[in-house]
């Protein structure tokens, strides 16, 4: 009966970090917009700041119901998935938007290679062939063209940044600390932002279909979907996780063709469908392969 119950649990965590996914994808054309009348930087620390806000009126007591030590875990991992906003945006004024949503989507790679290393973790065969998969299918996706320059290496190192994000909750998120500990997340991911933008000040937006947006991503993309994210890693491996995520380019491209216009192409079908494949394998794989690959770290 409990094996059944953990089943059923990994299962919806593994449904809920797809969803995830599908949430990433569809807000495409809402930031490409946004972005044209408002600074990235401006935008992210006010997203985060009313995400914060929100967060902790809602559940005003839930920071105070974590221990020290997950209170520190929670503040590393909100600095880590700062930074990597931070120098993901910085990365995309110098790279076109297909290679940096590439090399971010490199997360993918990084992801096994730093839960080995830091986590001594055994990645099985099938895993590894998922992880290639999945980053080919993202290459046959994005790329038009690839050169190694400046944006590209700062896009490469918020890539580092998010695989240690996840390997991170993977290895210190609980199911009773999920709500906490995004909470203090966001606070330091609105700090770290907004301490960007203090050179220039924070130029708000000036239009009520703006603030839509804004609230938008702060509420539903930002805030509950950082939680779910904390939720659903602290009963999948980081791997897993990560492969799973990488259906994000692939459901933006889906959207781009549903709301958008653009034509189903032959690098959409193709790449789209080796990320699908690569997701499927490790979902599909047998549990005794995969799931023992990352410790869960509770101390």
């Amino acid at each position: 009966m409990r094996r059944e119950q953990t089943r059923r649990t990994t299962l919806l965590a593994a449904v809920v970090l797809l969803a995830l996914a599908a949430c990433w994808g569809s807000t495409f054309f809402l930031i490409k917009d946004l972005l044209e009348r408002v600074p990235t930087l401006d935008f992210l620390a006010v997203r985060f700041t009313i995400a914060a806000v929100v967060l902790l009126v809602v559940a005003p007591r839930a920071l105070g119901r974590l221990s020290p030590v997950v209170r520190r875990h929670a503040v590393v991992l909100g600095v880590l998935y700062g930074l990597a906003q931070i120098l993901q945006t910085a990365g995309l004024a110098h790279t076109p938007a297909s290679v940096s949503g590439f090399v971010t989507g490199l997360y993918v790679v990084c992801t096994p290679l730093l839960a080995a290393a830091i986590l001594r973790t055994r990645i099985p065969p099938v895993t590894w062939a998922a992880v290639l998969l999945a980053t080919a299918g993202l290459a046959v996706l994005a790329l038009r063209g690839f050169s190694i320059g400046y944006g590209e290496l700062i896009t490469l190192a918020s890539a580092v940044l998010y695989a240690l994000h996840i390997v991170g909750l993977g290895a210190w998120s609980t199911a009773q600390d999920a709500l906490g500990m995004t909470i203090l997340q966001v606070v330091v991911i609105a700090l770290l932002c907004g301490a960007a933008t203090v050179h220039d000040g924070v130029e708000l937006p000036d239009r009520a279909s703006d603030w839509a947006s804004v609230l938008y991503m702060a509420i539903v993309v930002g805030a509950l979907a950082l939680l779910a994210q904390t939720w659903a890693q602290a009963h999948l491996p980081p791997t897993r996780s990560a492969i799973l995520m990488s259906m994000e380019p692939v459901f933006a491209s889906l959207f781009a063709v549903w709301l958008g216009g653009e034509s189903v192409t032959t690098r959409l079908l193709l790449g789209g469908g080796m990320v699908l494949v690569a997701m499927l394998t490790v979902e599909l794989a047998p549990r005794r392969v995969v799931e023992g690959e990352v410790p869960h770290i509770a101390v």
